[in-house]
């Protein structure tokens, strides 16, 4: 049920989109209003998590640390592993946003007969992740050719770069194999590793398969239903979408629908899934906090302010019902009439 779930509902909104706009009119729901929905979802519940986020305490310094911590001048620490001043933990952060630092250190633990436990280097993760993650990155911005007019010179670059192989007419890009590859092994690790399938639940499968029906749309436009689709008329909505003055063309294919209301779901869905790790690794304090804690004092800044009371005002304060409790005090009662 892990898997059918998540695959009935892509498969739904796929159909949904496929029949919906072979009705008159409805191509300006699926081709305007639905994507502006789609954006405003995007961006409204991405700041709202990411000032949620920022606005909690961290009562604590709780950075992870896998090495050597500062102790004395003399003794070699970690700066990656146990970063105490800014330089370091950005340093840190730098490698883990861009080179995923955490998964090359990604370990595998299996029991042999004996019992024995075994602890091995798995380096798959850490390569297919960096390859979901960057080709996703490259295909957003080749799309934006079609958003933006004249179309900026790091775009046609890295058009140029990911189609450098010149493998078939029209050229296939590099990034739309090694998007699938990476899909296809981030889903067959859910299923076949039983540690990982135990753990997995429907919102974890469901970004997996919408984002492969993103994919496997958008390659049989490019590749397989090319007669239908009009690469100008395509131009001229997302232009327009971005000019707040959308035109709907009749030259558009039904695939080009499916393709964008896919792209919309993942849109309007990102805020409110896993996927927010996107934001949130800049705000996690296991990673953006330096190790410091036995050098610099932590106040909390939301505790309220508490002034010192002495022994003597406490004294003053209970000294009626400490007497008549019986307990000693250090000044007694002044007698009655003085």
């Amino acid at each position: 049920m892990k898997y059918a779930f998540p695959l009935a509902a892509v498969i739904a909104l796929v159909l949904i989109a496929l029949i919906a706009v072979q009705i008159p009119g409805m191509q300006y729901l699926f081709g305007v209003v639905v994507p502006y929905l789609a954006m405003a979802l995007f961006l409204g519940g991405f700041c709202y998590r990411v000032i949620h986020w920022a606005k909690s305490p961290v009562p604590f310094r709780i950075p992870t640390t896998c090495g050597q911590g500062y102790t004395m001048p003399w003794i070699k620490y970690d700066k990656l592993e146990a970063p105490v001043n800014t330089g370091q933990v950005v340093a840190r952060m730098f490698l883990e946003i861009f080179l995923f630092r955490s998964l090359w250190r990604n370990t595998k633990a299996t029991v042999y007969s004996g019992p024995k436990l075994t602890y091995e280097s798995s380096k798959w993760l850490w390569l297919f992740g960096i390859l979901f993650h960057y080709s996703f990155l490259v295909i957003i911005i080749r799309h934006m050719r079609l958003f933006l007019d004249p179309i900026p010179g790091i775009v046609s670059f890295i058009e140029t770069g990911d189609s450098l192989l010149q493998i078939g007419a029209p050229v296939m890009y590099t990034t739309d194999v090694t998007i699938i590859l990476a899909i296809l092994f981030l889903f067959a690790r859910r299923v076949f590793n039983p540690q990982v399938r135990y753990i997995s639940l429907v919102n974890d499968y469901f970004p997996l398969f919408l984002i492969f029906g993103i994919c496997t749309t958008g390659i049989l436009m490019r590749f397989f239903i090319r007669t239908d689709v009009d690469i100008n008329a395509i131009k001229q909505l997302a232009v327009g979408l971005v000019t707040f003055s959308p035109t709907i063309v009749a030259d558009i294919s039904s695939l080009f629908y499916v393709h964008l209301f896919l792209v919309c779901t993942l849109l309007a869905y990102f805020p409110f899934s896993k996927l927010m790790h996107m934001g949130g690794v800049f705000l996690s304090p296991t990673r953006n906090l330096a190790n410091n804690s036995r050098m610099v004092r932590h106040i909390n800044p939301w505790n309220p302010e508490i002034k010192p009371h002495s022994y003597a005002g406490y004294e003053d304060e209970f000294r009626e019902d400490m007497v008549e409790q019986g307990i000693p005090v250090e000044k007694e009662l002044p007698a009655q009439g003085e």
